[in-house]
């Protein structure tokens, strides 16, 4: 027995001393990735913009990234990547610009804001020229942008038209005996949709028809722009499938010409009048980021906030928008009198109807101290709009999904599923008739649901006041245009959900003005801010690990269902101020 022990203490003792050894390791690890030399951008450098790349909102060091993804850096921001592109159009040593646009995992506001970024650089003289094997379409919407686009001789442009597409669970509920007792304010309101219908409502349709349709006819607008063909012709390649090889495209003037790798390697060589057998100076935007300082730094302070993800109660995560979280960031920069202003960046579909609250609050409380200008990303709709709405000005892109304004509720009864599918049956005792009201192992009784509606619409009523009372519109008229239905930027500005047409530079330069702040002598503070080194360490190890595997093991498609079902499982029981599930655009 006590030689046992000592085996166990032995064991025990060993792996606390590895554990220690292995946290120094890391830290180690770590500090010499923060502390190692910068990169050397060099002459001729042409910087490489990779349109497969998601460039998120706000860039989140990661310690472990560069480990596990092979010595991958963390991609900079989708903000890092404008600023940097602007400050480029003055560097001596970049020349041009190569962007791989056969796939794009940018939403398409975000996708807006690159490829206005594009022209402004390409408007600068220097060359800009586009590559991809397949070029997808929302690839070739930032692409068009360049001077010159190429295609694989045996590749392809994707030239199909846009379409969004919702999945169905009514059929596997009813199969599952699990009915979902369903509250809702908005006609428009489609979000339950997936869990009552089998497929659209003719009001899900004829919104979606409309903002696809402006998405569309921005694409086909800058297209264009970019390559002196009218909207209607292009319509016309896509409505007839007149593109359909890459002797196509370039045939009716999509492209300039079929290149091979090689060949797009030798055309570039010419531009910078460099040997053909010379390596081209290829600069990554993460490389960049590090060898250059292009981002502010003069004197008058604005905090720029970034909310991003599901509204949530709580701390929440990375991922998403907790109310304690920012409830505290915003409580922070009101008290801070050396913030001149607030700028406010939303990429969230909504969520919670009570932590949109919360955060509204805080936002009307700025309000009263200093300018709050709110920038709108992909998507800032019904929580994400609830929280926009207080702003002394709202931009969003033209691309920008907002709206939905509206109130839903979702209770499920699992009785019939727990009794006939798993033989599980229950019983109990209450003190008062509605002690157990919401348990989802029994149906609502009449009078639950009248209190449960009744709920919805509370809160649908406070949100139109909170909107009206923020744009200074009657409650009829934000009546007329809620209900619960979607709009793009660029309808939200002719209908006065919005101020402006613009980017996030844009509301920078507005709330600066608006603090009596010169245009170059802005200094950003950016929340959530940025954690310790051992923070990161311990919260990036998991991620990035938990990340990869995923990735590795799972198709994306199957990774939108069980993000879709992850939503589900959110909603039930408290009221919800969110978008209709994923926007799925092909």
């Amino acid at each position: 027995m006590r030689g046992f022990l000592k085996i166990v203490l032995a064991t025990f003792v060993s792996l606390i001393l590895f554990t220690i050894i292995g946290v120094f390791i890391l830290i180690g690890i770590a500090t010499a990735a923060a502390s190692s030399d910068k990169p050397v951008i060099g002459s001729k450098a042409v910087l490489l913009l990779d349109l497969s790349v998601l460039y998120k909102e706000q860039f989140v060091e990661d310690p472990f990234s560069a480990i596990i993804n092979e010595g991958e850096e963390e991609p900079p921001s989708l903000f890092q990547v404008i600023q940097m592109l602007k400050h480029a159009q003055k560097d001596s040593a970049v020349k041009g610009m190569y962007i791989l646009c056969a796939n794009n995992a940018n939403g398409f506001a975000a996708s807006e804001e690159l490829r206005k970024a594009v022209v402004e650089f390409k408007n600068s003289g220097k060359f800009v020229i586009a590559h991809g094997e397949v070029i997808s379409q929302k690839g070739y919407y930032v692409a068009s942008a360049a001077n010159e686009i190429y295609c694989n001789p045996q590749g392809g442009l994707e030239w199909n038209g846009l379409s969004s597409n919702l999945f169905f669970l009514k059929g596997m509920l009813d199969k599952l005996d699990i009915q979902p007792q369903i509250f809702y304010a908005g006609k428009f309101k489609s979000a339950t949709e997936p869990l009552r219908e089998t497929q659209m409502t003719e009001a899900n349709k004829l919104q979606t028809s409309v903002w696809l349709g402006e998405l569309y006819n921005q694409m086909l607008q800058a297209t264009s722009m970019s390559r002196g063909k009218d909207t209607a012709f292009l319509r016309e390649l896509a409505v007839k499938g007149m593109i359909q090889t890459p002797a196509d495209a370039k045939k009716y003037g999509l492209i300039d010409d079929l290149k091979y790798d090689d060949e797009i390697k030798a055309t570039i060589s010419k531009k910078l009048k460099q040997e053909l057998k010379s390596k081209i100076n290829f600069v990554s935007l993460s490389d960049y980021a590090q060898a250059t300082d292009f981002e502010p730094s003069g004197s008058g302070k604005v905090a720029l906030v970034y909310a991003n993800g599901d509204i949530v109660s709580g701390q929440g995560d990375n991922e998403s928008i907790g109310s304690d979280n920012y409830k505290n960031i915003l409580r922070k920069i009101r008290f801070d009198k050396s913030i001149k202003a607030l700028v406010f960046r939303i990429n969230s579909g909504g969520g919670s109807a009570l932590a949109s609250e919360v955060i509204w609050r805080e936002i009307s409380l700025i309000r009263k101290e200093k300018p709050v200008v709110v920038s709108m990303g992909d998507v800032a709709a019904s929580g994400g709009y609830y929280i926009a709405c207080n702003a002394d000005s709202v931009f969003a892109n033209a691309n920008t999904i907002t709206g939905s304004i509206g109130v839903f509720s979702v209770v499920p009864n699992m009785q019939a599923f727990f009794k006939n599918k798993l033989g599980i049956t229950f019983d109990g005792v209450k003190t008062a008739p509605y002690a157990d009201m919401g348990d989802i192992s029994k149906p609502l009784n009449e009078n639950e649901k009248r209190f449960l509606q009744a709920s919805v619409d509370s809160i649908y009523a406070t949100f139109l006041n909170r909107v009206a009372n923020g744009r200074k519109r009657p409650v009829p008229t934000i009546d007329s245009i809620a209900q619960g239905r979607v709009w793009t930027g660029t309808t939200a500005l002719k209908i006065g959900l919005t101020d402006r047409i613009g980017g996030l530079q844009d509301a920078i330069d507005c709330a600066a003005r608006m603090a009596d702040i010169k245009k170059n002598d802005v200094k950003l503070k950016e929340y959530p801010e940025k954690k310790s080194l051992i923070e990161q360490i311990m919260g990036g190890y998991k991620k990035s690990v938990s990340q990869s595997l995923i990735s590795d093991q799972i198709d994306p498609s199957l990774m939108q269902v069980t993000r879709e079902l992850k939503q589900v499982k959110q909603m039930v029981g408290v009221p919800q101020t969110r978008l209709p599930f994923l926007v799925n655009i092909q």
